[in-house]
């Protein structure tokens, strides 16, 4: 099976296409989990990380490369990273690691959304710690009861970094960056890109259609 390379901006969905792709025996490599577990951790470089994504600010390239890494260095099947590269010089890195691993199967894919939709999914958003999440303003996503997981019971909590200003800063740096990194893999024929507003299970039957 080809390997995946997501690049999205914030909440466009490339977690829940991950996780049917995980399904078909990927392994998904999310660098904001990644970088999330070292906040939980509360390191040193956790605490760091905490305060960078709290302003809306991007993490650096040298922290985000090294956990890739090193998360290259513990799997042996088809992987999909998620939310790596966010800037042309994380694509350069990105390029000549897979290079020096000699993967070249792989497909890029772009989830487009616009930021209005973008906007509704994450100020609505409330995630638990289980792993599932929802959505207070569409009807199909809400919990059975408010603020409570239907899965394990549990409180749901809101991202601290899921708030208009932080979330408006995000979107527009994601943009700002990712012209030339669409650039950069459509020089090599590997960008697709895909419509958001098609749902979810359109999305994840033109992915399968890429990835034969």
């Amino acid at each position: 099976m080809k390997n995946v390379i997501f690049i999205a901006p914030p909440v466009a969905g490339k977690g829940t296409q991950s996780s049917k792709l995980v399904d078909l025996g990927y392994e998904h490599i999310s660098t904001g989990n990644m970088l999330r577990e070292e906040i939980n951790k509360e390191s040193d470089i956790g605490i760091q990380i905490k305060d960078i994504m709290t302003s809306g600010s991007l993490v650096s390239d040298e922290i985000v490369f090294e956990l890739i890494t090193n998360k290259f260095k513990t799997i042996d099947k088809p992987f999909i990273l998620d939310g790596f590269p966010r800037t042309l010089n994380q694509a350069y890195m990105l390029d000549k690691l897979l290079n020096d691993l000699k993967i070249n199967n792989y497909e890029v894919i772009y989830l487009d959304i616009e930021l209005e939709e973008a906007l509704k999914r994450a100020l609505g958003r409330l995630t638990c710690e289980c792993g599932l999440s929802y959505n207070i303003f569409f009807e199909k996503l809400k919990p059975k009861k408010e603020n409570i997981c239907d899965k394990c019971g549990k409180a749901l909590v809101q991202r601290t970094d899921d708030n208009e200003e932080t979330f408006r800063n995000r979107f527009d740096t994601f943009l700002k960056n990712n012209e030339p990194i669409m650039e950069f893999y459509k020089s090599k024929n590997k960008l697709h890109i895909i419509d958001t507003k098609i749902g979810n299970e359109n999305i994840t039957d033109k992915i399968k259609d890429i990835l034969k």
